[in-house]
Protein backbone atom coordinates (compact mmCIF):
# COMPACT_ATOMS: atom_id res chain seq x y z
CA UNK A 1 0.00 0.00 0.00
CA UNK A 2 1.52 3.36 -0.97
CA UNK A 3 1.84 6.04 1.72
CA UNK A 4 0.96 9.40 1.27
CA UNK A 5 3.21 12.04 1.22
CA UNK A 6 2.53 13.36 4.59
CA UNK A 7 4.12 9.87 5.98
CA UNK A 8 6.60 9.88 3.59
CA UNK A 9 8.12 13.33 4.83
CA UNK A 10 7.54 12.00 8.32
CA UNK A 11 9.76 9.28 7.41
CA UNK A 12 12.50 11.39 6.53
CA UNK A 13 12.78 12.82 9.61
CA UNK A 14 13.89 9.29 11.13
CA UNK A 15 17.21 7.56 10.60
CA UNK A 16 16.88 4.26 9.34
CA UNK A 17 17.67 1.26 11.72
CA UNK A 18 18.60 3.72 15.06
CA UNK A 19 17.14 2.98 18.32
CA UNK A 20 16.27 5.93 20.03
CA UNK A 21 16.01 7.66 23.31
CA UNK A 22 12.91 7.57 25.12
CA UNK A 23 12.79 12.10 25.25
CA UNK A 24 14.13 12.07 21.64
CA UNK A 25 11.51 9.20 20.54
CA UNK A 26 8.74 11.19 22.09
CA UNK A 27 9.77 14.58 20.30
CA UNK A 28 9.54 13.00 17.21
CA UNK A 29 6.16 11.64 17.29
CA UNK A 30 4.70 14.65 18.08
CA UNK A 31 6.48 15.97 15.46
CA UNK A 32 5.44 13.09 13.17
CA UNK A 33 1.49 13.38 14.03
CA UNK A 34 0.87 15.58 10.66
CA UNK A 35 -2.91 14.73 10.52
CA UNK A 36 -5.59 17.44 10.85
CA UNK A 37 -6.84 15.39 13.77
CA UNK A 38 -5.35 15.15 17.75
CA UNK A 39 -3.34 11.63 16.79
CA UNK A 40 -3.20 9.31 19.42
CA UNK A 41 0.24 8.05 20.42
CA UNK A 42 0.71 4.51 20.75
CA UNK A 43 3.04 2.51 22.52
CA UNK A 44 4.09 -1.34 21.13
CA UNK A 45 6.04 -3.58 23.47
CA UNK A 46 7.05 -6.93 22.38
CA UNK A 47 7.69 -9.13 25.19
CA UNK A 48 10.54 -12.65 25.43
CA UNK A 49 7.28 -14.60 26.73
CA UNK A 50 5.03 -17.15 25.61
CA UNK A 51 1.28 -16.19 26.24
CA UNK A 52 0.53 -20.14 25.34
CA UNK A 53 1.66 -20.51 28.87
CA UNK A 54 -0.48 -19.80 31.83
CA UNK A 55 2.68 -18.80 33.53
CA UNK A 56 4.23 -16.32 31.15
CA UNK A 57 0.85 -14.00 31.42
CA UNK A 58 1.66 -10.28 31.29
CA UNK A 59 -1.63 -8.66 32.02
CA UNK A 60 -2.81 -5.66 34.44
CA UNK A 61 -3.62 -2.79 34.36
CA UNK A 62 -2.15 1.44 35.10
CA UNK A 63 -3.58 4.81 35.65
CA UNK A 64 -1.72 7.28 33.37
CA UNK A 65 -0.78 10.40 35.38
CA UNK A 66 -2.09 12.56 32.00
CA UNK A 67 -4.81 10.54 31.02
CA UNK A 68 -5.60 8.77 27.56
CA UNK A 69 -7.04 12.68 26.14
CA UNK A 70 -10.47 9.85 25.67
CA UNK A 71 -13.59 10.02 26.82
CA UNK A 72 -14.11 6.74 28.42
CA UNK A 73 -17.80 5.25 28.33
CA UNK A 74 -18.00 3.00 31.41
CA UNK A 75 -20.90 -0.03 31.30
CA UNK A 76 -21.25 -1.25 34.96
CA UNK A 77 -23.05 -4.70 35.82
CA UNK A 78 -24.49 -4.41 39.46
CA UNK A 79 -27.90 -4.45 41.11
CA UNK A 80 -29.54 -2.53 43.62
CA UNK A 81 -27.41 -0.39 46.06
CA UNK A 82 -24.47 -1.07 44.19
CA UNK A 83 -26.05 -0.24 40.84
CA UNK A 84 -27.04 3.73 42.76
CA UNK A 85 -23.68 3.53 43.63
CA UNK A 86 -22.02 3.29 39.67
CA UNK A 87 -24.54 6.05 39.04
CA UNK A 88 -23.48 8.28 41.22
CA UNK A 89 -19.90 7.52 40.50
CA UNK A 90 -20.47 8.55 36.50
CA UNK A 91 -21.00 5.34 34.84
CA UNK A 92 -22.40 5.70 31.07
CA UNK A 93 -24.54 2.68 31.62
CA UNK A 94 -25.53 0.37 34.29
CA UNK A 95 -27.64 -2.70 34.29
CA UNK A 96 -27.69 -6.77 34.86
CA UNK A 97 -29.40 -8.83 32.87
CA UNK A 98 -31.45 -6.95 30.48
CA UNK A 99 -27.68 -5.26 29.72
CA UNK A 100 -26.50 -8.76 28.88
CA UNK A 101 -29.49 -9.45 26.41
CA UNK A 102 -29.12 -5.92 24.71
CA UNK A 103 -25.43 -7.03 24.05
CA UNK A 104 -26.36 -10.59 22.95
CA UNK A 105 -29.46 -9.70 21.14
CA UNK A 106 -28.55 -6.42 19.40
CA UNK A 107 -24.70 -6.70 18.91
CA UNK A 108 -24.75 -3.41 21.28
CA UNK A 109 -20.95 -1.66 21.99
CA UNK A 110 -21.53 1.91 22.73
CA UNK A 111 -18.82 1.60 25.85
CA UNK A 112 -15.36 1.17 26.02
CA UNK A 113 -14.59 -0.81 29.51
CA UNK A 114 -17.01 -3.28 31.54
CA UNK A 115 -16.48 -3.04 35.43
CA UNK A 116 -18.79 -5.60 37.30
CA UNK A 117 -19.31 -6.40 41.01
CA UNK A 118 -18.30 -10.45 41.69
CA UNK A 119 -21.91 -11.49 42.19
CA UNK A 120 -22.23 -10.34 38.79
CA UNK A 121 -20.46 -12.28 37.25
CA UNK A 122 -22.52 -15.38 36.30
CA UNK A 123 -24.64 -13.06 34.40
CA UNK A 124 -21.41 -11.69 32.58
CA UNK A 125 -19.65 -15.00 31.68
CA UNK A 126 -23.05 -15.69 29.59
CA UNK A 127 -21.53 -13.38 27.43
CA UNK A 128 -18.06 -14.31 28.16
CA UNK A 129 -17.75 -15.03 24.26
CA UNK A 130 -18.62 -12.16 22.81
CA UNK A 131 -16.92 -9.83 25.21
CA UNK A 132 -13.84 -11.67 25.19
CA UNK A 133 -12.34 -11.25 21.99
CA UNK A 134 -13.05 -7.90 22.10
CA UNK A 135 -10.73 -7.44 25.33
CA UNK A 136 -13.76 -6.52 26.98
CA UNK A 137 -14.39 -8.76 29.62
CA UNK A 138 -13.48 -7.93 33.28
CA UNK A 139 -11.12 -9.18 34.85
CA UNK A 140 -10.22 -8.98 38.82
CA UNK A 141 -6.12 -8.01 37.61
CA UNK A 142 -7.19 -5.56 35.99
CA UNK A 143 -9.74 -4.30 38.61
CA UNK A 144 -12.96 -3.97 36.51
CA UNK A 145 -13.78 -7.33 38.66
CA UNK A 146 -14.58 -5.34 42.22
CA UNK A 147 -17.46 -4.76 44.83
CA UNK A 148 -15.79 -0.94 44.70
CA UNK A 149 -17.38 0.77 41.69
CA UNK A 150 -16.81 4.30 42.63
CA UNK A 151 -13.02 3.63 42.83
CA UNK A 152 -12.89 1.73 39.66
CA UNK A 153 -15.59 4.08 38.02
CA UNK A 154 -13.26 6.99 39.10
CA UNK A 155 -9.71 5.23 38.12
CA UNK A 156 -10.50 4.52 34.22
CA UNK A 157 -12.55 7.93 34.07
CA UNK A 158 -8.98 9.33 35.17
CA UNK A 159 -7.10 7.28 32.69
CA UNK A 160 -6.66 3.71 34.03
CA UNK A 161 -5.86 1.44 30.66
CA UNK A 162 -5.41 -2.27 30.64
CA UNK A 163 -2.52 -3.97 28.98
CA UNK A 164 -2.28 -7.75 28.01
CA UNK A 165 -0.66 -9.80 25.32
CA UNK A 166 -1.91 -10.68 22.10
CA UNK A 167 -0.88 -14.19 20.47
CA UNK A 168 2.03 -12.03 18.98
CA UNK A 169 2.94 -11.45 22.78
CA UNK A 170 2.99 -8.01 21.73
CA UNK A 171 1.06 -5.21 24.46
CA UNK A 172 -0.59 -2.85 21.96
CA UNK A 173 -1.94 0.25 24.22
CA UNK A 174 -2.53 3.84 24.16
CA UNK A 175 -0.47 6.54 26.07
CA UNK A 176 -2.01 9.59 25.34
CA UNK A 177 -2.66 11.87 22.16
CA UNK A 178 -0.48 13.67 20.16
CA UNK A 179 -1.50 17.28 21.66
CA UNK A 180 0.21 16.41 25.05
CA UNK A 181 3.53 17.06 23.73
CA UNK A 182 6.56 15.19 24.70
CA UNK A 183 6.22 15.68 28.06
CA UNK A 184 3.42 14.49 29.39
CA UNK A 185 3.46 11.94 27.26
CA UNK A 186 6.55 10.93 28.84
CA UNK A 187 5.40 10.57 31.88
CA UNK A 188 2.18 8.38 30.84
CA UNK A 189 5.19 6.19 28.94
CA UNK A 190 7.07 5.80 31.93
CA UNK A 191 3.96 4.49 33.85
CA UNK A 192 3.46 1.99 31.88
CA UNK A 193 6.77 0.70 30.79
CA UNK A 194 6.86 0.70 34.62
CA UNK A 195 4.20 -1.39 35.41
CA UNK A 196 5.17 -3.48 32.25
CA UNK A 197 8.53 -4.44 33.10
CA UNK A 198 7.24 -4.91 36.82
CA UNK A 199 4.87 -7.52 35.35
CA UNK A 200 7.91 -9.80 34.28
CA UNK A 201 6.55 -13.26 34.82
CA UNK A 202 9.01 -15.13 36.34
CA UNK A 203 8.58 -17.96 34.12
CA UNK A 204 10.02 -15.54 31.48
CA UNK A 205 13.69 -16.42 30.43
CA UNK A 206 16.20 -14.58 28.38
CA UNK A 207 15.66 -11.45 26.99
CA UNK A 208 12.13 -9.65 28.41
CA UNK A 209 11.86 -6.39 26.19
CA UNK A 210 12.19 -7.39 22.56
CA UNK A 211 11.46 -4.22 20.93
CA UNK A 212 9.63 -1.44 21.94
CA UNK A 213 8.05 1.05 19.69
CA UNK A 214 5.74 3.83 19.56
CA UNK A 215 3.63 6.12 16.91
CA UNK A 216 1.12 8.21 16.31
CA UNK A 217 -2.38 6.90 14.55
CA UNK A 218 -0.92 7.99 10.99
CA UNK A 219 2.60 8.60 11.54
CA UNK A 220 5.78 6.05 11.07
CA UNK A 221 6.68 3.68 14.02
CA UNK A 222 9.67 4.92 16.64
CA UNK A 223 11.84 2.19 18.14
CA UNK A 224 13.08 2.56 21.18
CA UNK A 225 16.09 0.93 22.91
CA UNK A 226 14.91 -1.70 24.76
CA UNK A 227 18.11 -2.23 27.10
CA UNK A 228 18.30 1.30 28.70
CA UNK A 229 14.36 0.82 29.53
CA UNK A 230 15.02 -1.82 32.11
Amino acid sequence: MKKGKKYQDSVKLLEKGKLYDTADALDLVCKTATAKFDETVELHVKLGVDSRHADQQVRGAVVLPNGTGKNVRVLVFAREGKADEAKAAGADYVGAEELAQKIQSENWFDFDVVVATPDMMGVVGRIGRILGPKGLMPNPKAGTVTPDVTRAINEIKSGKIEYRLDKSNIIHCPIGKASFGAEKLAANFEALMGAIIKAKPAAAKGQYLRSVTIASTMGPGIKLNPNKLV
